[in-house]
């Protein structure tokens, strides 16, 4: 038998997706919610990845430690991230486990949001955006993408700020669970040695008295600027830089000539920015990407050096990304194709790696792509293709941000 997708959703609007593969022999299921920094108020800031958090202090059911105690005893690998589209609680185990393992994903996503383990998590939290402040690219990168989107709500950090995480209080996070970690907002993904039909019925007994909320997304059109900016960091020996460009949409279907121009352009150690200024030694980093979001995307392309290499990097990237469209070959599209479809089919041999791709997915664009579709419109892409999205989204920077040290 080969693999298949199954779908089913119950009557409080849950969803429930599956890739179906009688031959595995682990299962991996989670539970994915559309919400994230973006969907966040300015003063709440950093709130869906504080309940992140949250979740695994326990519910009313069991303490923090009886949710560890549970995991380990069914031998389930576990954990949890949080961006700004998407949060998501995941678990990868065997197969006659997973409806245990369910069962306490389950049950943990129904928070208990004590008082003392709020005010305790707090102090994490806060030690967490210290670590970060500390890390001279995320301090850049925070600071280019709030200058690239503006007022709108993806240029949130994903952990707050100290100030908003400081601020926050039990309540006004109890008031966004409510609202956001709602039936109708959240997807149960499976993939692996799955009995589908189980699935579903388990996802009634443990699922079923949560409420709908039709929560919704603001989604306004970015404000396009064009501006340059500097960081002094105090102790930084190096110099950063960061550029960003706007990108198709994850909804686009320019999203995969996108990655590929990127991926030509500074994505992995045959591209070009990798030959002009890595291998002749000019700069210690130089890479770009593609980040394709709900109704937005960037491109970042970004380099560490020395200060004094600090413009003649500058001045090369620009350089390399003006004379893209021109200089595309089918070598670099075959380079591209290659490395993207090794990388798809490296991360489909495990099913964790089919669960984050389908639930992902699903979250992104409402629909199941199958691992050969994505595979045949990334073989399906030319070089016109690439050409076109060059000039349609060129990756001329319209933020550049630098850290130097102080």
């Amino acid at each position: 038998m080969t693999v298949s997708f199954r779908e089913a959703e119950l009557d409080n609007g849950l969803k429930i997706i599956a890739e179906v593969d009688p031959n595995a022999h682990t299962a991996a299921a989670g539970f994915w919610i559309s919400t994230g920094a973006r969907d966040e108020a300015p003063e709440v800031m950093g709130v869906s990845h504080f309940l992140e958090h949250m979740m695994f202090k326990g519910s009313a059911n069991r303490s923090a430690e009886e949710v560890n105690v549970a995991m380990d005893d069914i031998g389930a690998m576990n954990n949890a991230f949080t961006s700004a589209e998407m949060t998501a609680f995941w678990i990868h185990l065997l197969p006659e486990n997973l409806d245990q393992g369910i069962r306490i994903l389950a049950d943990i996503l129904r928070p208990a949001l004590r008082q003392e383990d709020f005010d305790s998590e707090k102090q994490v939290i806060l030690e967490e955006i210290a670590m970060y402040n500390d890390q001279p690219f995320w301090v850049l990168y925070e600071h280019a993408m709030e200058k690239f989107y503006g007022q709108h709500p993806l240029a949130h950090r994903v952990l707050g700020t100290e100030e908003t995480i400081k601020a926050l209080q039990r309540d006004q996070m109890e008031e966004y669970f409510k609202n956001r970690y709602s039936s109708d907002n959240t997807v149960l993904a499976a993939a692996g040695a799955i009995d589908f039909d189980a699935l579903v019925a388990l996802a009634k007994e443990v699922c079923a008295s949560w409420k709908p909320t039709k929560p919704n997304r603001l989604n306004p059109q970015r404000v396009d600027v064009v501006e340059t900016s500097s960081l002094q960091l105090p102790s930084l020996s190096q110099a950063y830089l960061l550029m960003l460009a706007p990108a198709p949409s994850s909804t686009s279907s320019e999203r995969y000539a996108a990655g590929m121009l990127a991926h030509t352009l500074g994505g992995d150690d045959g591209s070009r920015l990798y030959w002009s200024l890595i291998e002749s030694g000019i700069a210690e980093e130089a890479q770009c990407s593609f980040d394709g979001r709900d109704g937005s995307g960037e491109y970042a392309t970004w380099a560490v050096c020395a200060p004094k290499s600090l413009e003649q990097v500058q001045t090369m990237i620009l350089e390399e990304i003006e004379a893209l469209p021109s200089r595309i070959v089918q070598d670099d599209l075959d380079r591209a194709r290659a490395r993207i479809g090794t990388a798809a089919l490296l991360g489909s041999e495990r099913p964790l790696g089919r669960l984050n791709r389908i639930a992902a997915c699903w979250l992104r664009r409402h629909e199941y792509i199958p691992l050969e579709e994505e595979m045949k419109r990334i073989d399906d892409i030319t070089i016109d293709d690439l050409r076109e999205c060059a000039v349609k989204y060129p990756l001329t920077p319209k933020i550049t941000s630098t850290a130097v040290g102080a």
